[in-house]
């Protein structure tokens, strides 16, 4: 069973993420062989991170916030990270997060679902620069959702219909795909290690 970790990197007020974390946690659920771990850092009162370089000491953790988030992220075999793009970068709740936490990444495989003007493809090309920081394998294959799309679900009565994104299908089960072959193969090399 190959847990993947669905990560909603944004915790601004009304937020669009709600609806293509529904859309890609039901799309899991339907995969055999996955288990869908849905991490919303909203539910993480991570503090500023100010602390000694987790790359240093690894696991020790300045807040039970980040223990937990820590072994969420220490449990998963791979990530799909959810990313609005904010000023031509990610969501910096995102990068706290990850920069107080580093050894749980190692080796494994990340992908994007991203949004906005250019379907999130620039924080998206900076978290691909993060990851291989982290020593992931960031994956090509990635879910935009552009203004078509983006515009008809904000003014939707239901914003976390998964029709909305049904004509995104195609590009999602490309992202599984090749999430799940880079799992497999990230796994057998961390067990042979």
């Amino acid at each position: 069973m190959t847990r993947i970790a669905v990560i909603v990197s944004t915790t601004r007020e009304g937020r669009f993420a709600d609806g293509p974390a529904a859309w890609a946690v039901a799309r899991l659920q339907d995969t055999a062989g996955v288990e869908v771990d849905l991490i919303d850092l909203r539910d993480f009162d991570i503090p500023h991170f100010d602390g000694a370089p987790p790359a240093r000491s690894p696991r020790v953790y300045r807040s039970d916030a980040v223990a937990r988030f820590g072994a969420r992220i220490d449990a998963a075999d791979a990530f799909i990270v959810l990313t609005a793009e904010y000023n031509h970068s990610y969501p910096s709740v995102l990068k706290n997060a990850m920069d107080a936490t580093f050894v749980e990444w190692h080796r494994k495989p990340m992908s994007f679902i991203g949004w906005g003007g250019v379907g999130g493809a620039r924080a998206i090309e900076q978290l691909r620069l993060v990851a291989v920081e982290f020593e992931m394998a960031p994956l090509r294959h990635a879910v935009h959702i552009l203004p078509d799309v983006l515009r008809v679900a904000m003014m939707a009565e239901d914003k976390t219909d998964p029709a909305h994104y049904e004509s995104l299908n195609p590009r999602f089960d490309a992202l599984v795909a090749d999430l799940l072959w880079w799992s497999d193969a990230l796994a057998a090399a961390r067990n042979s290690a």
